[in-house]
């Protein structure tokens, strides 16, 4: 195995479009923002058969992360001192050493380039780098374990 990481480009295929300008603190309700999704019009036909599906995973840049100084190994999730001190990648914490952020969303409708959607936590001119249909049993663990804090307030 190398030691060497390999560097990566990746395209936008789309932006966000919403009224959120500014990412809002970690407890936003997302669930009642509307998005649009446009997706670069040379890949419309990609999204062909989209529709039939009622939710959809969309992974996007959190282009808005402005990170100073090195990046913390360890945090508090959600920015919360009364929960445990864990390692980044156990949270959802948008400082990361790749600012890739993952939804599940409500498809709500399909014009053309255009995907409607509930759900997206993403603010208005976020880039997004793919699309992928969700498929229950594929996409959710029956037998998933989470410690105690992620369901605390």
């Amino acid at each position: 195995m190398t030691s060497q990481l390999s560097d990566m480009s990746l395209k936008a295929i789309g932006t966000v479009r919403n009224k959120v300008k500014q990412a809002p603190g970690p407890c936003f309700d997302w669930w009642g923002i509307v998005s649009e999704i446009v997706v670069n019009s040379r890949l419309t036909e990609a999204l062909d058969g989209l529709e039939e599906f009622s939710h959809i995973i969309v992974l996007y840049w959190m282009h808005q992360v402005v990170r100073s100084g090195e990046l913390s190994l360890k945090v508090h999730p959600r920015g919360k001192a009364e929960l445990p001190m864990v390692g980044l990648f156990a949270t959802r914490s948008p400082n990361r050493p790749n600012p890739i952020g993952k939804a599940t969303v409500r498809l709500l409708e399909r014009q053309g380039n255009i995907l409607k959607v509930e759900g997206l936590d993403a603010t208005d001119g976020t880039p997004v780098i793919d699309i992928k249909p969700y498929i229950p049993g594929y996409d959710s663990a029956t037998d998933a374990k989470v410690p105690p804090w992620t369901t605390t307030q």
